[in-house]
């Protein structure tokens, strides 16, 4: 292996996730020399060898990690954490479709989005400490103030 495909594995190691963006510029830190085409590159081909894979979590660049790395993403839509969780969270619809429709899922490959769990509480307490409205209360600038 090239030293800068060494480079491009090991920031993704390191990263955990990463899009091509965040891999480059870990590389660029130790080798300033390689470009951002040379990532992308060096990320198709160790995809295709099987040592890394991507995932789509959201509307941006897909987001690499090593192959075994094998879970469930959670995108939050508010803040755009991402958490994990394990693909057998999924095995109910994965027996589903292949029962159903022959398809097999992939689950590593999955992004699911919603709200994460600060984002919802901060929710929560902002509904919570909003002034209560009395309906009955004639509104400032009604025809009845006139």
């Amino acid at each position: 292996m090239t030293p800068q495909r060494q480079l491009v594995l090991d920031a993704v190691r390191e990263l955990g996730h990463a899009t091509p963006e965040q891999v480059c510029s870990r590389v660029q830190a130790t080798a300033p020399a390689v470009n951002i085409t040379t990532v992308y590159r060096t990320l198709d081909l160790l995809e295709e060898l099987g040592v890394v894979r991507h995932a789509h979590l959201g509307h941006g660049a897909p987001t690499y990690s090593e192959h075994q790395h094998r879970h469930v993403h959670l995108v939050c839509h508010h803040c755009g954490r991402v958490d994990e969780a394990p693909t057998e969270l999924l095995s109910d619809v994965a027996s589903r479709t292949l029962a159903d429709l022959g398809f097999h899922l992939d689950a590593t490959h999955v992004a699911l989005s919603g709200t994460c769990v600060d984002c919802a509480h901060d929710d929560e307490d902002s509904a919570d400490g909003a002034p209560e409205q009395d309906d009955t209360a004639p509104q400032e600038g009604a025809e009845g103030d006139r």
